[in-house]
């Protein structure tokens, strides 16, 4: 291989990309220190791959900046790199996050030491590097990353506390706490696809990481690693610098959430999931130390970081159809209760059986109904007052909850729950955590007491079947006591969506969507923001303007925008929510909308007047957001599936008429073969993501109009 040729070539290459010249400048300069430094000499063949295969777009990606640490830590692809998860990338954060902790703690960092914690991933992404030439990103794990951080760290005298197997986040905060630990790092990509990986950081508490502490941290490993050390790891277990912990934590970490239990009651019928992931030693065993008839769900309950029968290949519990393969189990057997848990098992996913049909309920609806019950049990312990914590992005229906019964809410918080567990450390610095009653996030983050800084599946999923145990005593169901929260206060209805953007181009174009959303002057009468659609805004909050700001990581974090509407009929509360993604290439959108008080009979009603409304603000808003980049968004794009790629969308609708030219292939086989290939770039499950635009078009399925089912 001749190494400036290479060289050349991909310069060549990243010239032909219609791409701001900064990435490609980066992208060369990261490139060339990988092909010339003999550290990375084992990546070098499949560089020589994608250079000789010209996948420069691909190229460029994985080169054209570090890998940044986000609202939930460092997380991303797996690859060859500085822009992939890999050994380096892991040890070179190990190394400046060493400094950091020395820096910070003196001697002290050594002798408390560091926990790691590490879940089920494993790399196993074919069709991107060539199979036949050494690749050092194949089968990589999360124990391999761990294990490769744990050298490091023993290599800077650091003590580490390793879990000898897989363990979920929210026990890796408490083991922090419980062994008095300066720090501990998680090997993880939560609820990612399969492809990915990566670590998220916690301080001494247990916590994540908040400004200026995360910049100051990102600034050693960028500026100040010069060296990476690393020491055997046979080695630095014989010197006590690696030490395996395990049973010991885990009987401890199931007490202290079992301690918060609100009822003994546990007349219930569980059927649970981990996704393949780490609930299967956190989230289940607690269900099962507090005597639920809790049952493993048998498709998706072995540990594997292919996540092969959970649809999509994404675990997590935001997206509904993470309970497949339970609904298909409760066909055959009857249970009360659905709840899964990502990889991490620090989010939870609930469904409830509801007079005869299993309803799912989203992260904000969760996070309502389990404040209105940790609040009414502790009126039943004649206890008053309280505090309950939520981010700006979470219901603001809890916020009403908490004001009816005299407790106090934290709800205006910025996005990631570093940010919850920080308020938790204010109480605890003040003496009053027993103050402290749970913290809530939209997406699914839960948890209470003290014993962790971190959300936490099993204490969420303890209190759903205690309450929901509690409720069938009465013959009514967790969906009866959320209707009637909803007809005391008002329904609310809230909804997340995305624009996914990937890649150096997608990072202009989040910055594209967030500036015209930010710089139209939206006050204007004439403005071209002055509506949305039929929805008129009444006031605009920029987070940017909450400067100074203490650190980048700071700006980063308030990059939000927040857009107030003046009510409609049969509303009272109107409100958008916009923010870059802190961990994943896209722009989230968060729509709230809260009608009046009513009776319960006219749920129904109540409950279609909002879908309505926030469907129209849907498209109004997103429509807005495309054209601000260019893109003619159609209507039928609002039914693909939603987390798919912009990318992906378009060119569904590219490769439609494809879809039905098939129509006239007479060989059945033939007909199957070419749909697989027109569709093989929306991966796994890919009818599924597509069939609804499909059927709004066509009144039937993409199967059923091709005859293949």
């Amino acid at each position: 291989m001749d190494i400036d040729v290479l060289l050349k070539n991909a310069e060549q290459g990243f010239n032909s990309l219609d791409i701001n010249n900064k990435y490609k400048q980066s992208a060369l300069e990261n490139l060339k220190e990988w092909l010339f430094n003999d550290d990375f000499k084992d990546y070098l063949p499949q560089i020589s791959h994608l250079i000789n295969s010209e996948k420069w777009d691909f190229l460029l990606d994985s080169f054209y900046q570090v890998i940044p640490f986000g609202t939930g830590g460092r997380r991303g692809l797996v690859g060859v790199g500085t822009n992939r998860i890999n050994t380096w990338t892991i040890e070179a954060s190990a190394q400046g996050h060493s400094q950091y902790l020395i820096k910070q703690y003196g001697e002290e960092a050594k002798t408390r030491g560091i926990v790691l914690s590490f879940d089920v991933r494993e790399y196993l992404q074919e069709g991107i590097y060539d199979k036949n030439l050494p690749n050092p990103v194949w089968g990589l794990n999360c124990k391999n990353l761990a294990d490769s951080a744990a050298q490091v760290y023993a290599a800077n005298g650091i003590k580490v506390y390793l879990f000898d197997g897989i363990r979920s986040t929210p026990e890796l905060s408490f083991a922090i706490r419980h062994l008095n630990a300066v720090s501990g790092d998680m090997f993880s990509a939560s609820h990612n696809p399969p492809s990915d990986n990566g670590k998220k950081v916690f301080d001494e508490h247990g916590g994540q990481l908040i400004p200026p502490h995360d910049q100051n941290l990102v600034d050693e490993v960028v500026n100040n690693v010069s060296e990476i050390k690393k020491l055997d790891y046979a080695v630095a277990k014989e010197k006590g610098l690696i030490e395996i912990i395990g049973a010991k934590v885990d009987i401890a970490y199931v007490q202290a959430v079992s301690e918060l239990s609100l009822s003994k009651n546990r007349d219930l019928k569980v059927l649970y999931s981990p996704l393949h992931g780490t609930g299967i030693t956190s989230t289940y065993l607690v269900l099962k130390d507090m005597g639920f008839d809790v049952t493993l769900d048998p498709k998706t309950s072995n540990i594997s970081g292919k996540f092969e029968n959970v649809i999509f290949n994404i675990p997590n519990p935001e997206v509904v159809e993470s309970f497949n393969t339970l609904k298909a189990e409760a066909e055959t057997n009857s249970y009360d209760l659905l709840v899964n848990s990502d990889p991490d098992a620090d989010r939870v996913g609930v469904m409830v059986l509801h007079k005869g049909e299993w309803v799912y309920l989203n992260g904000n609806e969760i996070g309502i109904v389990l404040s209105e019950y940790a609040i009414s049990k502790r009126k039943e312990n004649s206890l008053s007052g309280g505090v309950i914590i939520k981010t700006l992005v979470t219901s603001s229906l809890i916020a009403n909850i908490a004001k009816t019964n005299s407790v106090t809410c934290v709800g205006d918080l910025l996005v990631g729950y570093k940010y919850i567990g920080e308020e938790m450390n204010k109480l605890e610095r003040e003496g009053k955590i027993n103050d402290f009653i749970m913290g809530t996030e939209e997406s699914h983050g839960f948890n209470a007491g003290d014993y962790i800084r971190e959300k936490d599946s099993s204490l969420a999923a303890m209190w759903l079947c205690e309450l929901a145990a509690d409720l069938k005593l009465s013959g009514k169901t967790i969906v009866d006591y959320l209707n009637e929260i909803y007809a005391k206060y008002g329904y609310c209805r809230n909804y997340l969506t995305e624009i996914r953007l990937l890649g150096a181009k997608g990072v202009d174009q989040i910055a594209e969507i967030m500036t015209y959303l930010r710089t139209t002057n939206i006050v204007e009468l004439n403005s071209s923001l002055s509506k949305f659609g039929n929805f008129e805004i009444e006031s605009k909050k920029d987070h940017l303007d909450d400067s100074p700001y203490v650190s980048k990581t700071d700006e980063v974090s308030k990059n939000i925008l927040v857009f107030k509407y003046k009510s409609l009929d049969k509303t009272e509360f109107i409100k958008v929510t916009i923010r870059p993604s802190g961990t994943e290439p896209k722009v989230k959108f968060y729509f709230e909308i809260i009608g009046p008080s009513f009776n319960l009979e006219n749920i129904k009603q109540e409950q279609n007047l909002i879908e309505i409304i926030v469907k129209e603000l849907e498209k109004a808003m997103l429509k807005l957001s495309y054209k601000s980049m260019g893109v003619d968004f159609p209507d039928r794009g609002f039914l693909l599936f939603w987390q798919l790629p912009l990318f992906d969308k378009m060119k569904y609708f590219e490769i439609e008429p494809g879809i039905e030219a098939l129509k006239s292939e007479f060989d059945d086989a033939l007909r199957q073969k070419k749909l697989d290939s027109l569709l093989l770039f929306l991966g796994s499950n890919p009818i599924l993501k597509i069939n609804n635009a499909f059927k709004e078009k066509h009144t039937i399925g993409i199967l059923e109009y091709l005859k293949l089912n």
